[in-house]
């Protein structure tokens, strides 16, 4: 019976190591707060974001974001990749144009659109501009301009509350 206990402590103890490895190098649970991702992601649904893979690949047009508010570090903001460096975006009555092409976007109900437009810019290096799939309702590029990269600390990449919203993020 000692044995035992002692075999189950241990495999508690090096769950608990394991689990600890994984939230705080690979995975952070976080929570969304707003609506401006919608209808992907709801306010208070619950995420996970991998911190661990921009340190090996780059962030790509698509990939839902989490990153340090430029206005206020101390919060986190989450939003969609439109535009990587290099590229020229510009937004034509709510219509998202990158280098010259129209931006087929599913994700964004008609009516979540808004008709605003931006200017033509073009993406520094080491910039992403972002958007929130909600557009009539999401503070995003269009008022803070191009974030650094720097700023981005993961990619959402998984959903798990409401367990009916369980899976990968798109």
């Amino acid at each position: 019976m000692h044995h035992e206990a002692i075999r189950w402590v241990r495999d508690l103890l090096i769950s608990v190591v394991v689990a600890a490895i994984f939230i705080v190098f690979l995975y952070q649970p976080a929570k969304v707060e707003g609506v401006s991702m919608l209808p992907g992601l709801a306010d208070q649904e619950r995420i996970f974001v991998n911190k661990f893979l921009y340190h090996f690949e780059n962030v790509h047009r698509g990939d839902i974001v989490v990153f340090h508010y430029p206005y206020d570090p101390s919060k986190s903001y989450i939003k969609r990749v439109v535009a990587v460096p290099g590229d020229t975006v510009w937004i034509d009555e709510g219509d998202l144009y990158v280098n010259g092409r129209r931006i087929l976007e599913p994700y964004v109900p008609l009516d979540y659109r808004d008709a605003r437009s931006y200017p033509e810019t073009e993406v520094e290096p080491g910039t992403y501009f972002v958007l929130g799939d909600h557009r009539s309702l999401s503070s995003d590029s269009r008022e803070f301009g191009p974030i650094p990269r720097a700023y981005i600390y993961g990619k959402a990449v998984f959903s798990y509350w409401p367990v009916d919203k369980a899976g990968l993020l798109r």
